[in-house]
C-alpha cells in the first residue's frame, strides 16, 4: 500500500467535509494552514503502525510548493532525497537542543532507551618480547626467530622471550551517561585497557579476568558491535572523500535508529493521541528507514565534530594530498560514531587538534552520553583544563595499574590522602600523569616536615582500594549485576550490522568507486599493454615469417609464449594496489564491517572487465599481423583463452598479496611464483626434458595449460595443415611434437576449463586468506634492560637506586619523566666539550610574499603578489628562549623558514644578520640547526648511530673519532637518550620510539652538529603532558648551554608556555602584535594586554596563552575595533626592541664575519663512506627486504640447479631447449621486474630523511655523495 497516497486520499475525504468557504477568505490563512496540517495528521493516524513508521508530515517540503505534505521518506526520488537530507540536517544543527527534544518525545510516551554498564574484575593482560639487543631486527636475529619459533613449538628450546605485565590486576565499573577520561602515562596500558573492555584485544596477548556488559560475559553477545572502538591510528582509504570514508561504515555497521524503537513510539503516541514534534519526527524517520537512513547519520556526524566543510575533500596518503591531519583524526572518530553501539571507547582522538575543537567534539560527545543514556571511555593527551571539566569519572593508570578509579571530584582529595597536591596554576590532568613520575613527585610533595620518599606505582594502587572510592567500587563488584535489567536491545548478538546483500553492494559501489579514482594506473597498463602488443606484431611480422619449415614454427610457438607471458606480467600490479588497501581491510574486518567474502568477491569480478580490455588489446593488435592462422574461431578461441589467463594471473597475484600482506615480501613472492610457471609452463623446458622430481610442478602450472591450449589452437589450423619434405604428418603437429607439445585438439578446452578452475581456486584462497590471516607484523617486541627493572619495580614496589639512567628510561617501554616547573631547577650546562660561537640574530622589516595564484586571479583580484609577512621586526639572542605563536594562517612557520634560509620560492625583502654580520646562507647553515614538526629520521638504525651519522658529517674535520663520541654521549645525556642508545627509531606510529622519543631525537641530531641557533617547529605537538615536559626539559637545558632557540608552539599549557623567556606573537596576515618577556606567571604579558582599553581581563587560573589568542583574534578585533598590531607599533615596548635590534645590528669591534674554507664540513672520501656505513647499517637491519632476497636468491638456484640438471654439459642442445642462454631469460624477466619494485620503496624512506634533513641543512653531505652510496651498496648487495 502506497502510504502517503492513503493519507492524500483520506485527506481529500475529510476536507470536502467540512465548510465550503473555509479555504476561500484570506484573512484565515493561517488556521486554513493549522486545519490542514491537522488533517493530514488525522489521516497519519489511521494508517498501519509500519506504514505510519516510514510516513512523515512536512510543512512546505523541499522542492514543492503544495503546502504542508505527507512524504513515504522510504520511496523519494534522488532529487527529493537530496532535498529531505538538508532539510533533516537543519533539524540536527543544534546537537544539543536535538537531543533534548528527542528525548523528550521518548520520555513522554514512556520508551526506555537500551544503557550498558560495564565491568572489569581482576584483569590482566601479559605479553612476551626479547630483553635488550636481542630484540633488534637484524638478519640473523630473523632467522634465529623463525628457527627458535620452530624449536619452542616443538618444546626443544625454552623460549627466551620474558614476559610483560601490560595490565595488573586492574577492576572498576563505567556507568551510563557518565563520561569517562582515562589518563596515564605512556606504556601505562591505556589502549590495551580499551582494547579489552571493547572486545579488540589482539589474540597475541594472553589476558586473564572477567568483563561484563550488564552481567553478561563476552561470548554471550558480539561485543565488536555492542561497542565502538575509536583507534588512534588513522588507517583510512585516501582516493575516497571523508563522506563516503563516514557513509561506508554507516552503511557496513547498519546505522541509522532502531526502526522497532521507532515503531514502539509511533504506537504508544498513537494510543496516548500525542502528536510528535514534526522536525523530530521526519529525522528519526529518515534515519530509520530508506535508503537515506546511512547519509543522515552521516550527515549528523560530520557536523558534530566539524567535518562538513571538508566533507567532500579526499582523505589523502602519503602520496595523495588531501585532508590536514587533524581533520583525519577526526574522521576515523566519525568512522565510528556511526555506529549503533551504545559504549564508545576512543583512543587519543585529541591528537593533532587545537583545544577549542577538542572541546566542542568532547562536549557534543558528552551531550549524546548525558542525555540518551550512553557510555563513554575517552583517552586524551593533553586535555585543556575546560575539556577536563566536562568529564564525571576518571581512570588513572600507570604502569598497568589503576591509581584512581572513579569521581572527578574525589580525585585531588586521593592524592593529598597520600601526600601529594596540585599546585594551583597546574592543570589538573597534567597532574594526574606526572605525580607518579620518579622525577616529578617530589614537587608536589606537601609534608614538609617529613622525609620525601618515592611512593611507587603499587603503593598508590593499595592507597586507593582502601581510600573510600576503591571500597565503593569493590562494594559494587561484590553484587552481580542484574541481567533481567538489561535492555534486549543493547546488546547485540547477530555478527553484522546488515544483511549479506547490502554488505555486499556497498563493497561493490566502493570498488567500483575506487577504479574510477584510480584510472590512471588501469590506463596506463593498457597503454603499456598496447606499447608492448605493438613492438610484439613488428618483431614477428608476417612479411618475414613463414609457415613451411619447423623452425618457423618454433618461432609462432615464441610469440604466442610472450603473448601469454605479458598478460601474466601485467597481472602483477595486482600486488601493489591489493597489497595498498590491506591495512584499511584488517581494520574494517576485525571491526566486523563486513565478511571477507563481500570484500574479495567484488575485488574479482568488478576487475573482469580489464581482463576483457587487456586479452582484446593484445589479441586484436597481434593476431593478424604477426599472421597466427586466419580462421576468425581461432581468433576469438586465442581470445577467451588470453581472457581466461588474465582473470588467472590477477586471482594468482590477489591471492599472494593476501597471503604475504607486505609489499616488498609480495613482490618477491610474485616474482617467485611468475619464474615457476615460466619455468614449469612447456616452453623453456620441454615435457620430456623435465625432471622426474620436477613433474608434478609441469602438471600443476598454470602456464602449461595456456601454453598447450593456445599452441593446438594455432598450429591444428589450416595454415599448418600441410606436410613437408620427409614427414607424413602434418606441419603443425611435427611443430607441437618437437616442442613436446600435447597434440590432441581437446587440450584446447581442458586448458581452458582448468585455466577457470585455477580462477576459482586462487581467488578462494585469497578470500580464506582474507578471512584467517592477521596483518603483517615484522616487528618484533622488545624493551631494554633498564626499562625491565623499573617496571618490575613499580609492579613489586621495590624502591630503586635513583640513577639517572633509570630515572630517564623512556615509559613507553616504562619512562620516567619530568615536570616542566621542574625545567628551570635543572642544573645549567654552560660548558661542554666542543666550544662553540653564541650568536644572535635581528631581522628587520621582513616582507615575504609569492605569485598569486591563478584561482585566486580568477576571482577578480588584481594583485601579482600575495603578501605572507608584513614588515616583521624582531631579535633573538643567546641563552634566551622565545616562543613564536599565532593562529592558524599567521605565518609562524613562514618567518622561521624565511629566517632560516628554507624558502627556496618567493620573494624575501628586508634585513637579516647574525651577531652584527649581514646573513649569508651558506655560513650561516653551519651554524644552525632546525627541528622539523615531522621528526623524519632513517628507520633502521639505532639512536646512536642516528646521531653519530649527523656528527660525523656536520662537525668540522679537526674533531678526532673519540672527542665525537664523548660529544655524542654529552649530547644524549643531556636531552635524557641515553637509555635508548641502542633502540631502533623505527617508523613513527608503527615501530621503535615513541612520538615524544623521536622529538627529544630530532633535537638531538641537530645539537651534535654544534650549532649557535636552533630553530624548532612545533616540538610539543602530538604530545602527553608527560612527553611535552620531557621535550621542553631538554630545550631548557640546550637553552642554557647559551645556545639561542626558537620555538613556534600551538596552544600549550600553562606550564609549557610559562617555561619560556620571551613571546613573540603574530595576528593572521603576517604582523607582529607583541614581542617582549613573559615574566613570572606572564604578568608582563598579562600587563601589557589587560592595560588596552576593551580588553577584557584574564579569568583566575585561566591559561594565559589561551586567553591571549581568545582576545587578539580577528574576531575580537571586529567586535572591539582593535588593531593590535597597530597599538604595538604605537607602544613603549616597540620602541625598545627597536633600539634592541639596533644595538644587535652592529657587530662588536675586533669580531669577524663567519667563514668557512670548504662548503661541506668533510671531505669527499668522509662523505661517501659515513653514507655507505649508514646504508649499510639500515639495509641489515631490515630482513622484510634483505633477508628475504636472500632467501629468494637461494631458493631460486636450488631451483635451476635441479631443473636444469646437467644440461649445460650435453655436446648438442635439444630442440626442445633451444638456446643454451634460454633458462636464463625468466630470471632476467623477473629480476627487472621485482628488483626496481623493491628498492624504489626503500629509496623513498631513505630519500625522505636525505631531502627533509641532509640536503636542506647544506652542511652534511652533497646529494652527489648520498646517490653513490645508494648505488654502490646495492651494487655490492645484487653482487653478493
Amino acid at each position: 500500500m502506497d502510504a502517503a497516497g492513503e493519507i492524500h486520499r483520506g485527506f481529500g475525504g475529510l476536507r470536502r467535509g467540512g465548510s465550503s468557504n473555509a479555504f476561500s477568505r484570506s484573512s484565515h490563512r493561517a488556521d486554513e494552514h493549522d486545519d490542514e496540517e491537522a488533517l493530514r495528521w488525522a489521516a497519519l493516524e489511521r494508517l498501519p503502525t509500519r506504514d505510519r513508521a516510514r510516513t512523515a508530515v512536512l510543512d512546505h517540503f523541499p522542492g514543492r510548493d503544495d503546502g504542508v505534505r505527507a512524504v513515504d521518506v522510504g520511496r523519494l526520488g534522488a532529487g527529493e532525497r537530496a532535498a529531505l537530507l538538508r532539510r533533516v540536517a537543519s533539524v540536527a544543527d543544534d546537537h544539543g537542543r536535538f537531543l533534548a527534544r528527542f528525548k523528550e518525545r521518548v520520555d513522554r510516551v514512556g520508551v526506555e532507551l537500551p544503557t550498558i554498564e560495564v565491568r572489569y574484575e581482576s584483569l590482566c593482560v601479559e605479553a612476551e618480547a626479547y630483553v635488550g639487543s636481542r630484540g633488534l631486527p637484524t638478519i640473523l636475529h630473523t632467522y634465529a626467530n623463525v628457527l627458535e619459533g620452530m624449536a619452542n613449538s616443538l618444546h626443544i628450546t625454552p623460549n627466551r622471550k620474558q614476559k610483560i605485565s601490560v595490565l595488573h590486576n586492574v577492576s572498576g565499573t563505567i556507568k551510563p551517561h557518565r563520561m569517562t577520561l582515562l589518563l596515564g602515562p605512556p606504556g601505562a596500558g591505556k589502549t590495551t585497557l580499551l582494547l579489552a573492555l571493547a572486545g579488540t584485544l589482539p589474540s597475541s596477548l594472553e589476558m586473564s579476568g572477567k568483563i561484563t556488559y550488564n552481567g553478561h560475559t563476552m561470548d554471550e553477545f558480539v561485543p565488536r558491535r555492542s561497542a565502538a572502538y575509536v583507534s588512534q591510528n588513522d588507517l583510512h582509504i585516501g582516493e575516497l572523500t571523508v563522506r563516503e570514508t563516514v557513509n561506508f561504515s554507516a552503511k557496513c555497521q547498519g546505522s541509522g535508529h532502531r526502526f522497532d524503537l521507532l515503531m514502539e513510539l509511533s504506537r504508544r503516541e498513537k494510543e496516548a493521541n500525542i502528536k510528535p514534534d514534526p522536525e523530530i519526527d521526519v529525522y528519526l524517520k529518515a534515519a530509520a528507514t530508506g535508503e537515506q537512513k546511512a547519509e543522515v547519520v552521516t550527515n549528523h556526524i560530520l557536523k558534530i565534530l566539524g567535518l562538513d566543510m571538508c566533507a567532500d575533500t579526499i582523505v589523502g596518503n602519503n602520496m595523495l594530498r588531501g585532508i590536514s591531519g587533524g581533520q583525519k583524526k577526526r574522521v576515523t572518530t566519525a568512522e565510528m560514531l556511526v555506529t549503533p553501539g551504545r559504549a564508545l571507547f576512543m583512543d587519543e582522538i585529541s591528537t593533532g587538534l587545537d583545544s577549542s575543537t577538542t572541546f566542542q567534539i568532547v562536549n557534543s560527545i558528552r551531550q549524546t552520553i548525558h542525555i540518551l543514556g550512553g557510555t563513554a571511555v575517552i583517552s586524551l593527551l593533553q586535555p585543556a583544563p575546560e575539556t577536563y571539566e566536562l568529564f564525571d569519572d576518571i581512570i588513572l593508570l600507570s604502569d598497568g595499574q589503576v591509581v584512581y578509579n572513579g569521581p572527578r571530584e574525589h580525585v585531588l582529595e586521593f592524592f593529598e590522602s597520600v601526600g601529594f597536591k596540585c599546585p594551583e596554576r597546574k592543570g589538573v590532568a597534567d597532574f594526574l600523569q606526572e605525580v607518579t613520575s620518579r622525577k616529578d613527585q617530589r614537587q608536589y610533595w606537601i609534608h614538609s616536615d617529613e622525609t620525601y620518599r618515592y611512593v611507587a606505582v603499587k603503593n598508590f594502587a593499595e592507597a586507593f582500594q582502601s581510600f573510600h572510592v576503591g571500597q565503593a567500587i569493590r562494594s559494587e563488584l561484590s553484587v552481580p549485576f542484574d541481567k533481567s535489567r538489561s535492555h534486549p536491545a543493547a546488546l547485540k548478538t547477530s555478527k553484522y550490522g546488515a544483511n549479506m546483500k547490502e554488505l555486499l553492494k556497498a563493497n561493490i559501489n566502493r570498488e567500483m568507486l575506487l577504479m574510477r579514482r584510480n584510472s590512471f594506473v588501469y590506463i596506463f597498463k593498457a597503454t603499456q599493454l598496447t606499447l608492448m602488443a605493438i613492438i610484439t606484431m613488428t618483431v614477428f611480422l608476417r612479411t618475414n615469417m613463414h609457415h613451411d619449415s619447423i623452425t618457423n614454427g618454433g618461432i609462432y610457438m615464441g610469440a604466442l609464449f610472450f603473448g601469454i607471458v605479458m598478460i601474466m606480467f601485467n597481472g602483477l600490479a595486482e600486488v601493489g594496489l591489493t597489497v595498498a588497501k590491506l591495512p584499511v581491510f584488517f581494520k574494517q574486518r576485525d571491526l566486523l564491517f563486513f565478511p571477507a567474502w563481500t570484500y574479495s568477491l567484488p575485488s574479482w569480478i568488478i576487475k573482469t572487465p580489464l581482463s576483457l580490455l587487456n586479452a582484446s588489446i593484445w589479441v586484436f593488435i597481434t593476431y593478424y599481423v604477426i599472421g597466427f592462422d586466419p580462421n576468425v574461431e581461432r581468433l576469438f578461441r586465442q581470445f577467451l583463452l588470453l581472457l581466461v589467463m588474465s582473470e588467472t594471473a590477477s586471482g594468482l597475484f590477489r591471492f599472494i598479496a593476501g597471503l604475504a600482506r607486505n609489499q616488498i615480501v609480495a613482490n618477491t613472492i610474485g616474482s617467485f611464483f611468475l619464474l615457476i610457471c615460466m619455468l614449469t609452463g612447456g616452453f623453456v623446458l620441454s615435457r620430456e626434458n623435465v625432471k622426474k622430481w620436477w613433474i608434478w610442478g609441469y602438471w600443476i602450472s598454470p602456464l602449461m595449460y595456456a601454453q598447450n591450449a593456445i599452441s593446438v589452437n594455432e598450429f591444428l589450423g589450416d595454415s599448418w595443415n600441410k606436410t613437408i619434405t620427409g614427414f607424413k604428418e602434418p606441419l603443425g603437429r611435427l611443430v607441437l611434437e618437437s616442442r613436446g607439445m600435447l597434440t590432441e585438439a581437446k587440450w584446447y578446452w581442458i586448458g581452458v576449463g582448468a585455466l577457470l578452475g585455477y580462477v576459482l581456486l586462487f581467488n578462494a584462497l585469497y578470500t580464506i586468506c582474507l578471512t584467517f590471516l592477521k596483518p603483517f607484523d615484522s616487528s618484533q617486541q622488545t624493551i631494554s634492560e633498564e626499562t625491565m627493572k623499573i617496571k618490575q619495580a613499580n609492579l613489586t614496589g621495590e624502591i630503586l637506586e635513583e640513577t639517572s639512567t633509570l630515572d630517564t628510561a623512556d615509559e613507553s617501554n616504562g619512562e620516567s619523566t619530568s615536570n616542566n616547573a621542574t625545567v628551570n631547577s635543572c642544573p645549567s650546562k654552560k660548558g661542554m666539550i666542543l666550544p662553540f660561537t653564541p650568536l644572535s640574530l635581528t631581522f628587520e622589516d621582513i616582507r615575504y610574499s609569492v605569485d598569486m595564484p591563478e584561482e585566486v586571479k580568477a576571482q577578480g583580484v588584481k594583485e601579482d603578489r600575495l603578501e605572507l609577512l608584513k614588515g616583521i621586526s624582531g631579535s633573538f639572542r643567546p641563552g634566551v628562549l622565545t616562543a613564536l605563536m599565532g593562529v592558524s594562517g599567521a605565518g609562524k612557520t613562514t618567518l622561521m623558514d624565511v629566517l632560516a634560509g628554507r624558502k627556496t620560492s618567493g620573494y624575501v625583502e628586508g634585513s637579516i644578520t647574525i651577531s652584527g654580520y649581514p646573513k649569508k646562507q651558506e655560513t650561516f647553515a653551519r651554524v644552525s640547526g632546525y627541528c622539523e614538526q615531522n621528526d623524519i629520521h632513517s628507520p633502521n638504525v639505532t639512536v646512536y648511530e642516528s646521531l653519530a651519522f649527523s656528527a660525523w658529517l656536520r662537525l668540522p674535520a679537526d674533531v678526532d673519532s673519540s672527542t665525537r663520541k664523548m660529544f655524542i654521549d654529552e649530547v644524549m645525556e643531556l636531552v635524557e637518550l641515553s637509555p635508548l642508545k641502542d633502540s631502533l627509531v623505527g617508523l613513527p606510529g608503527v615501530t621503535g620510539l615513541s612520538t615524544e622519543q623521536r622529538k627529544r631525537l630530532t633535537i638531538a641530531v641537530e645539537l651534535v652538529a654544534n650549532p649557535s641557533i636552533i630553530f624548532m617547529d612545533e616540538p610539543t605537538s602530538g604530545l602527553d603532558a608527560r612527553a611535552a615536559a620531557i621535550v621542553m626539559r631538554t630545550i631548557r637545558n640546550t637553552v642554557d648551554t647559551g645556545r639561542t632557540v626558537v620555538c613556534t608552539i600551538h596552544q600549550p599549557s600553562i606550564d609549557i608556555f610559562e617555561s619560556f623567556d620571551e613571546l613573540f606573537l603574530m595576528k593572521r596576515g603576517g604582523e607582529e602584535i607583541y614581542v617582549g618577556p613573559l615574566g613570572r606567571h606572564s604578568c608582563e604579558l598579562i600587563k601589557y594586554f589587560e592595560a588596552i582599553e576593551g580588553v577584557s581581563k584574564i579569568k583566575d587560573s585561566y591559561n594565559p596563552s589561551t586567553w591571549m589568542l581568545e582576545v587578539t583574534s580577528a574576531v575580537q578585533e571586529q567586535i572591539t575595533g582593535i588593531n593590535f598590531s597597530q597599538v604595538y607599533k604605537n607602544s613603549e615596548l616597540y620602541g625598545m626592541n627597536k633600539n634592541l635590534i639596533k644595538e644587535l645590528s652592529t657587530h662588536p669591534e675586533g669580531s669577524n664575519d663567519l667563514s668557512f674554507p670548504t662548503q661541506y664540513s668533510q671531505t669527499f672520501l668522509t662523505q661517501c663512506f659515513a653514507c655507505l656505513w649508514k646504508q649499510s647499517q639500515s639495509y641489515w637491519r631490515n630482513p622484510p627486504y634483505t633477508a628475504v632476497k636472500y632467501f629468494y636468491t637461494v631458493v631460486m638456484a636450488l631451483l635451476f640447479g635441479t631443473m636444469f640438471w646437467g644440461i649445460g654439459r650435453k655436446s648438442r642442445v635439444n630442440r626442445t631447449c633451444s638456446m643454451p642462454w634460454v633458462p636464463c631469460t625468466p630470471q632476467f624477466c623477473t629480476w627487472g621486474y621485482r628488483i626496481p619494485r623493491q628498492f624504489s620503496q626503500l629509496w623513498l624512506l631513505s630519500a625522505l630523511s636525505f631531502i627533509g634533513k641532509e640536503r636542506l641543512t647544506c652542511t652534511r653531505l652533497c646529494h652527489m655523495h648520498w646517490g653513490r652510496s645508494q648505488l654502490s651498496f646495492h651494487t655490492s648487495l645484487f653482487s653478493l
